[in-house]
């Protein structure tokens, strides 16, 4: 009987990183001789046992709670940098303890360690104890790494230009309004803030970084992210779950877009972990009542207040939109959970309006979809920039949350992207990428090669 290679997964707390690991694992999982190790705070465990599969043998591990929050749910944009330090200080020690003590039961068969790149302080673990180390990023490759240059090498810091040229990439200009407001006005005085660059510079370190997408889709990205961190690159996306087949009814919404003409449909979403203004909030509504385009909208609170709080239609949309759009059969607002992936494969939905979340991008293109991006934060506004500059699949309607946003360039955004012909062109370019997509992890697929070429040099 061969030797099963333990490998030890260790995401970062967000539901956007969560869930890409969790899959991660379970492809590691499927395959012969591997056994799979997943290890988070409690309340996160709790949660992805919930949704493990009955019939997978992924084990999953809590480590010491840090006594505080446990994910990015529970804390505001402002915490952010002090939410990774207090993860740091107190799940280190377990976590070097684990890993110790994996090493000790099998001292010829030590684990190998993949975890989030903004756990960078792993490395530091894995060398120490002498075993294999690589991040994965749950996000796009130009989007990373275009992110990695501004934090490590601060070109921002040094001009006072709107415009920025990257230290090693002169062909690639960044405007300071894609920047996010944490990093461009972020200093190393900040404790917070010199802890998360130390995150970042630390991922030239390890041995390698897996990336959720394939190198036909991002080959410049992909190519940009090894010159920049120095470290081999394995694209072995996408691993998110892309719907492509139709979806189940007796979902209200699906049965709501039964009701529509194909590719007639917009759907609106700015994922789980951020919202746009109150201000922003009321132009979007009346820029796609304007537009009468047909739309489902999942609304969270604005930013500034209680996310999982009521969403009080009453003071951040126009009087009465929600019922004149229900009377037209023109649009519905969903509170909380929406089934995404069903409705983005469902034959009237022909556009996204989104913050260019990943796996938002992933699950648009594989659906053949035209995307409207509106980037909130870190990496979203240089996943946006790649899609309408290079992939030419999205058109940008807004930048962040603190922009002003006009009614009519909403509504002739919506309309150009849904009615005319620059959407069909759009969404036939995401359906070759869909293609392209399907075929990296197909079998024999260059991202299924890339999976087979990592797994042996994790266990050299």
């Amino acid at each position: 009987m061969g030797i099963t290679k333990n490998v030890i997964l260790f995401p970062f707390m967000a539901q956007g990183h969560l869930i890409p690991f969790m899959q991660l694992a379970q492809l590691i999982d499927h395959r012969k001789g591997y056994s799979v190790t997943v290890v988070n705070t409690p309340s996160n465990i709790r949660t992805l046992r919930a949704s493990l599969p009955s019939t997978s043998s992924v084990h999953l591990v809590d480590l010491t709670s840090p006594g505080g929050p446990e994910n990015t749910d529970a804390i505001t944009h402002d915490e952010f940098y002090s939410f990774i330090q207090s993860i740091e200080l107190s799940i280190r020690p377990s976590f070097r303890r684990l890993v110790s003590d994996a090493i000790a039961a099998d001292p010829e068969n030590p684990p190998c360690i993949i975890s989030d790149v903004v756990l960078g302080w792993t490395v530091e673990v894995a060398e120490e104890l002498g075993v294999f180390h690589a991040f994965f990023l749950p996000i796009g490759a130009y989007g990373s790494a275009v992110f990695h240059s501004l934090w490590t090498q601060r070109p921002y810091a040094w001009t006072d230009s709107d415009e920025l040229v990257l230290p090693n990439r002169p062909n690639i200009r960044v405007h300071r309004t894609q920047i996010s407001p944490m990093l461009l006005h972020g200093d190393d005085d900040d404790p917070g803030f010199k802890n998360f660059r130390r995150q970042m510079i630390l991922s030239s370190k390890s041995s390698g970084i897996l990336i959720n997408t394939a190198k036909e889709f991002e080959s410049v990205g992909v190519e940009f992210m090894e010159v920049q961190t120095g470290t081999p690159i394995w694209p072995i996306g996408p691993i998110t779950r892309c719907v492509t087949n139709s979806p189940s009814s007796g979902n209200a919404c699906i049965e709501w877009l039964d009701q529509h003409a194909p590719a007639s449909v917009l759907y609106i979403s700015f994922g789980s972990e951020n919202a746009i203004s109150a201000p922003q909030m009321m132009e979007l509504a009346m820029g796609l009542e304007a537009s009468e385009t047909g739309f489902i909208w999942v609304v969270r609170p604005p930013v500034g207040f209680d996310f999982k709080g009521e969403f009080r239609a009453e003071e951040w949309l126009p009087k009465g939109f929600e019922e004149r759009m229900r009377e037209k059969n023109r649009g519905i607002l969903i509170r909380g959970w929406a089934p995404q992936l069903e409705i983005l494969s469902h034959a009237s939905t022909g556009g996204v309006l989104c913050q260019c979340g990943w796996n938002s991008v992933l699950e648009s293109l594989s659906n053949g979809l035209a995307m409207i991006g509106w980037p909130l934060w870190a990496e979203q506004y240089f996943t946006c920039k790649m899609l309408v500059e290079e992939v030419g699949v999205c058109v940008e309607v807004a930048r962040g949350n603190e922009s002003v946003v006009e009614r009519g360039h909403v509504e002739r955004i919506v309309r150009s992207v849904m009615d005319g012909g620059k959407g069909r062109e759009m969404r036939r370019k995401a359906r070759e990428i869909g293609k392209v997509l399907r075929e990296a992890v197909g079998e024999g697929g260059a991202s299924v090669r890339a999976m087979d070429e990592f797994l042996v040099k994790a266990v050299e």
